[in-house]
């Protein structure tokens, strides 16, 4: 589970509900004023048909499995999957067959898809093409559930504000029709009641929808970097590089703090 944004959305909502609370004690307002079931229906239901004419149905469809990827996180250790391919460089120098026998071990199955080209005896620019299409593609899919959510967060204040409107129409309708008296306490409850819509809105904008969008585009991000590396770690492998060769290229694709060194005495014998 990624526990940064668990934790981002309960500190923003205990901050949220917490100043709530104590500007309701000291004004003796009842919190439960920011409570109303048909705001909630209007900026939600409203947002979800929105996205629902803006995208396919299939991908609204998938919104629920599209938040869980969000809470599961999907940042890889780099360390381990760096070891994984020099170790994998090692073996592949060794011949096709040490290296077939090697693939039960690989978790990565990305990694895995390509040392299985490598024992195929896909030529280089045969893998880099390969793979490298598999990661422009996915990219397109997953941005396409980015912008989903980066939709939605454009839809839901919008909607708010629709449904401050509608407060307000049934708000001045009431004063005409219910005469002079005490017009100061129709306006001042009819707004307050309006304008919780629009809080909704833009609660749900930029506590939920738009982090929920930047999120996934950190994923795409990690998750094309981390398989730019594999793609170019697994050609190395078919040209049958030393493996220091090879560990020193996929560092360039990780911060230097993060890059893995050569202990001494391992990476098998002689260049290439």
């Amino acid at each position: 589970m990624d526990l940064a944004t668990i934790l981002g959305i309960l500190v923003g909502v205990g901050l949220i509900g917490g100043a709530i609370y104590l500007q309701g004690m000291q004004q003796g307002t009842n919190v439960g004023v920011f409570l109303s079931v048909n705001s909630f229906m209007i900026v939600l239901g409203g947002t979800l048909a929105a996205t629902a004419i803006a995208f396919p149905l299939k991908e609204v469809m998938r919104l629920m499995t599209i938040m869980g990827a969000v809470f599961k996180g999907g940042k890889q250790e780099v360390g381990p999957l760096v070891d994984e391919i020099v170790d994998m460089g090692a073996v592949a120098r060794k011949g096709p067959k040490d290296l077939e026998d090697a693939l039960s071990r690989v978790r990565n199955p990305f990694l895995r898809d390509g040392l299985q080209m490598v024992v195929d005896g896909y030529a280089v620019e045969e893998i880099r093409d390969i793979l490298g299409t598999r990661v422009e593609y996915r990219e397109e899919r997953e941005h396409t559930e980015a912008n989903l959510f980066k939709a939605m967060g454009k839809f839901s204040p919008a909607f708010g504000i629709i449904g401050t409107l509608i407060g307000l129409v049934y708000m001045l309708k009431g004063m005409g029709a219910g005469g002079t008296e005490d017009v100061a306490a129709q306006v001042g409850g009819g707004m307050a009641t309006a304008l919780i819509t629009t809080f909704y809105g833009a609660v749900l904008a930029n506590l939920i929808f738009l982090p929920f969008a930047e999120k996934l585009l950190s994923q795409i991000s990690n998750k094309s970097t981390m398989q730019n590396m594999i793609t170019e770690g697994v050609c190395l492998l078919q040209m049958k590089k030393h493996p220091l060769i090879v560990r020193e290229k996929i560092n360039s694709f990780i911060p230097p703090r993060e890059w893995k060194r050569m202990e001494p005495g391992t990476g098998g014998g002689g260049g290439a």
